[in-house]
């Protein structure tokens, strides 16, 4: 496979991030606001920065099966959407208690709690009506695949292992099965949502993809807890050293700073082998998988 340069992926990334989020946009500016408060909340956790590395997988992944934007569009906006919930709901008092996201004040304090735990209600339910309204042939199967990943078996229950994980001293194994759930979920979800507007269930391709977003969910994550010992809080955004002073257990809590890296490496190669069916077109996939890794926030 032949790695593109690394300014095509920030291209590409650009790209993404605009078609995304004037789409994203768009939700609010054609629609009446019935609670103008409730719909100001919700821009704000879902307007306001991020990455929007999970739309860029939703369009990668399709596109190396040769899907078109147009018709990735939908679940690109819609698992951002549950993206932003889960992030209201993670920083309220009653999980994380987080004061600062993507540099801005969390929802709950530039609000109030009550209303974050409604516009988090919203934009969840919301990424369902996005994709149904798209209505795709494989619809069905990409509101299954979106909802599992984001409740009992997915992010919800990542995120109920993770609090009753703070204060102990899993292992390693343990570590990856509550972050295979929390963030995991989420990426495999993404870059399948891509590949199934393509291709159906049975397509090989599918597979060797979600063996790629497996890997990359791991080495993201673990890497975010690299940047939490490492990184500064106005690069990251949000409170550096918060999984620390909150007793959580991490990546370079177990296996130190350099073992945790070297685990996160070791993942960004192996999600790169994966992409092999896919020729040439997971070219950007695989750029995307060093990014994971190298990012600074």
């Amino acid at each position: 496979m032949v790695v593109t340069d690394a300014a095509d992926l920030v291209t590409l990334r650009k790209a993404s991030h605009a078609r995304v989020d004037a789409a994203l946009t768009a939700l609010f500016d054609d629609q009446h606001a019935v609670s103008p408060r409730l719909e100001a909340a919700m821009r704000h956790g879902l307007l306001v920065g991020g990455k929007r590395l999970r739309p860029l997988l939703v369009y990668l992944a399709g596109r190396s099966l040769g899907a078109s934007d147009d018709d990735l569009d939908a679940p690109a906006v819609a698992i951002e959407l549950i993206h932003a919930y889960s992030l209201i709901h993670d920083d309220l008092p009653a999980m994380d208690d987080d004061d600062l996201r993507r540099g801005q004040p969390t929802v709950h304090k530039a609000f109030d709690e009550a209303t974050a735990i409604l516009a988090g209600d919203a934009l969840q339910t919301l990424a369902f009506e996005v994709i149904a309204e798209a209505a795709h042939p494989r619809s069905s199967a990409l509101i299954k695949t979106l909802a599992k990943a984001s409740g009992r078996h997915g992010m919800v229950a990542g995120q109920a292992l993770d609090l009753a994980a703070v204060g102990g001293l899993p292992d390693a194994s343990a570590l990856a099965h509550m972050h295979a759930h929390k963030t995991g979920a989420l990426i495999v979800a993404a870059v399948r949502l891509g590949g199934l507007v393509a291709v159906d269930d049975h397509d090989p391709r599918l597979a060797a993809l979600t063996r790629y977003a497996e890997a990359i969910g791991l080495a993201f994550q673990i890497h975010d807890d690299v940047l939490d010992v490492i990184g500064d809080t106005a690069t990251l955004g949000k409170i550096s050293g918060a999984d620390a002073a909150r007793q959580k257990p991490t990546y370079p809590s177990l296996l130190g700073l350099e073992g945790a890296r070297q685990r996160a490496q070791a993942l960004s190669d192996e999600a790169i082998a994966a992409l092999a069916p896919l020729g040439e077109r997971a070219a950007p996939l695989a750029d995307l998988a060093h990014y994971m890794i190298e990012r600074d926030h």
